[in-house]
């Protein structure tokens, strides 16, 4: 097997493991194919090579419906780790915890939102006014506003396009920051930076697994995570970005 091997030489304690533990607990869903681990050490992680291939509609099809038996896999609650991980886990470079709580909303408003906000408001990119926006949709969120009957999902969490590999095989995911979240959360963030046949993706999987009426009313609300992430450390517009989508969640209720 060709490998790809990635290397940072001040990786905090853990963080190509919980990626390499990610990537298995979502093989074993046995839905999207994710890169195979070949090796991981404190410093590093060897994955398969993918080789790159032209996004057609029939691997769009294919992965939207693999996507929605990855999620069915399932998990033993909102923000649950991988099996056996203990502590954070990371979003790029970023740390978010990583807590089994009981709640879909007190999970996601506490460990996906809220920690990000002051960073983004101390790195200039977040007015205070605007992160008072922010948890003001915190607060509602927390308190359950949208919390449903869906059981967690086994979620990627960090599936924007750039972590959507298009191979000559179909599509292949990589670098997860794999937790039990709402299904919703991986598709609005799928849709933030915009990915080939998205439309395509989309379609397969609610014929796969029906999406529950008025989820693309919640985009915003899903997005909620990835701009606030995105707003700690890659400028104001993310910040005016991430405003909008609160405001967006607060005329929902």
């Amino acid at each position: 097997m060709e490998q790809h091997v990635k290397t940072r030489s001040d990786a905090p304690a853990g963080f190509f493991a919980v990626e390499a533990a990610g990537l298995r607990w979502l093989a074993e869903a046995r839905g999207a194919r994710v890169a195979r681990v070949a090796g991981v050490a404190d410093d590093r992680i060897a994955l398969e090579r993918v080789p790159e291939g032209p996004p057609t509609e029939a691997a769009a099809d294919a992965f939207g419906a693999a996507l929605a038996a990855t999620h069915a896999a399932g998990a033993d609650a909102f923000g649950s780790p991988p099996p056996r991980w203990r502590g954070d886990i990371f979003i790029g470079r970023r740390s978010q915890p990583a807590r089994p709580t009981a709640t879909w909303g007190s999970f996601y408003a506490a460990q996906r939102v809220e920690p990000f906000l002051p960073i983004a408001v101390a790195a200039g990119n977040l007015p205070a006014s605007g992160a008072e926006v922010v948890r003001r949709a915190c607060a509602v969120i927390a308190d359950g506003s949208f919390d449903d009957d869906e059981p967690p999902a086994r979620l990627h969490g960090y599936l924007w396009a750039g972590n959507v590999l298009w191979s000559h095989d179909g599509v292949v995911l990589i670098d997860p920051a794999a937790h039990g979240g709402h299904r919703e959360t991986d598709l609005a963030m799928l849709a933030l930076f915009g990915c080939p046949f998205l439309e395509r993706i989309l379609a397969a999987y609610d014929r796969a697994r029906p999406l529950q009426e008025g989820w693309r009313d919640r985009v915003p609300l899903h997005q909620l995570h990835p701009l606030a992430v995105h707003a700690a450390g890659h400028g104001p517009s993310y910040g005016r970005a991430l405003v909008s989508a609160a405001e967006q969640t607060l005329a929902l209720v």
